[in-house]
């Protein structure tokens, strides 16, 4: 699709308060947009298409790229901005912080049906992607942020920084050995990315801004238990067997230690678990299509993969704004949802309804703590737009299986959430996963078939 120019004006309504309105914009606006523009005029704006149309070059003072997918790298002047499916202009934050961005980061161009090397090529380069970023996150101590942010308490917690600060240093001398004998390239000190960097090497003033804000969020543990222990006297705990609860109350912990004061990281590694589930449950229901065992789970396919593909967008969500910047969260994170996904494929051969109930423990423990962080964060989280994964997710016209993982809800009254900050990204993803609290509930008593058929019935009607 060609470029076509607007005005600088003609992107911003009057009814539109943001930092794009910000006296801070010096010269000309210059933004990329994603989604197809909706037929018909812009709202409040009934001149600005016609303008379009005519594209009359001395009213230029910027350029809108109207196209279906987005770099996620900007520069200040050249910020990324939507446009939904209503015709609202929503902008969107400049850089991407996360560890893999650009084609590992959904609705690139270079992305979207990317085919695949062979095995043995991904293995390889992911492996020398992840050395380097190991060495690096040695030799230049990356693990001083997560000591910074959960300052040691006591005694032993003291002892423990300093067997791991001992450890840190023992594996940079080796690597410093390893370079001087040239078993290994000589590592360069880290350079800042392209997403955050600009001609003069500093850091770009919008990205460097939300960089900031992101660092001060903050996630009490104990609040999160507060608010789940109320909702248990309230009436709404999950009922589950001793031994389901005992491994989900050791997950909890080990949020708790390794992500204490470091929620984006702690959801990060949550999303990342959290698509596991779906996962295995596909698999065996597939496995028991492919032997001939059972063929009515069809529909139960498709509803986990729609969750699934919801828990995919929270996590790239999550990815976008850095949460898995570190060699470390990485490598806990990926481990562990190996390990989670061969656990819950044994437990659904044996036990479905036990399966479905350790998932809505897990999703009931997300409602709470996204609630909580809403809620401690409402004021920072509204002065921040959303990434362009979530705008793309939430407002875009093609809404691809966002309705088919939320059962209990009528087709004749669907969820259309906002996005217009990241306060409206994070209360969509607690009440996504509110939904599959609900929906893993259904899938324990067998209501997900009488749900399955009202929104059957509900739905349109095709060659009637």
């Amino acid at each position: 699709m060609l470029p076509i120019t607007l005005p600088h004006q003609r992107l911003l309504p009057r009814r539109y308060v943001g930092p794009l309105a910000a006296p801070r914009l010096r010269g000309p606006l210059r933004v990329r947009a994603v989604a197809q523009v909706p037929p018909g005029p812009l709202k409040d704006e009934p001149k600005a298409v016609d303008t379009v149309a005519t594209a009359k070059p001395p009213a230029v003072r910027g350029t809108v790229f109207f196209t279906t997918s987005l770099d996620s790298v900007s520069f200040d002047d050249e910020c990324s901005a939507f446009i939904d499916r209503d015709g609202e202009f929503v902008e969107v934050m400049c850089c991407d912080y996360g560890f893999r961005t650009g084609a590992s980061r959904m609705y690139s161009k270079d992305a979207d049906g990317r085919i695949p090397r062979n095995a043995f090529q991904l293995a390889w380069s992911n492996f020398q992607q992840e050395l380097l970023a190991l060495r690096q996150s040695v030799r230049f101590d990356d693990f001083a942020s997560i000591s910074e942010a959960n300052p040691p308490r006591s005694a032993l917690g003291r002892a423990a920084y300093g067997v791991g600060q001992a450890v840190v240093d023992g594996l940079g001398a080796l690597d410093r050995a390893l370079e001087q004998g040239q078993v290994l390239e000589r590592l360069h000190p880290r350079p800042l990315t392209v997403d955050v960097a600009n001609e003069d090497g500093k850091l770009i003033n919008e990205c460097r801004h939300i960089r900031a804000k992101l660092k001060q969020f903050k996630l009490s543990n104990q609040a999160v238990w507060d608010r789940e222990h109320a909702r248990e006297r309230a009436g709404q705990a999950v009922e589950t067997p001793w031994f389901i609860k005992g491994v989900y109350l050791s997950l909890c912990l080990l949020l708790d230690v390794l992500f204490n004061n470091r929620p984006i990281q702690r959801f990060w590694f949550l999303e990342t678990v959290a698509r596991m589930p779906y996962f295995s449950y596909i698999s065996v229901l597939h496995l028991y299509e492919s032997f001939g065992w059972w063929r009515a789970g069809a529909e139960l396919r498709k509803i986990h993969f729609a969750e699934e593909w919801n828990e995919l967008h929270h996590l790239q969500i999550m990815e976008s704004l850095g949460g898995d910047k570190l060699w470390f969260d990485r490598f806990a994170g990926l481990h562990a949802a190996v390990v989670y996904y061969w656990i819950l494929v044994t437990l659904y051969v044996f036990s479905p309804e036990l399966a479905y109930n350790f998932s809505e423990l897990i999703e009931a423990h997300a409602v709470d703590t996204y609630g909580e962080f809403v809620d401690a964060n409402e004021e920072l989280l509204k002065s921040l737009p959303p990434p362009l994964v979530a705008a793309m997710y939430y407002r875009s016209q093609d809404l691809y299986m966002f309705d088919s993982f939320q059962t209990s809800q009528p087709l004749q009254n669907p969820r259309r959430p906002g996005c217009k900050t990241l306060y409206d990204v994070f209360c969509n993803i607690r009440d996504d996963e509110l939904e599959h609290v609900k929906t893993m509930r259904a899938c324990q008593d067998a209501t997900v078939q009488q749900d399955i058929v009202n929104r059957r019935d509900d739905g349109p009607r095709i060659g009637l």
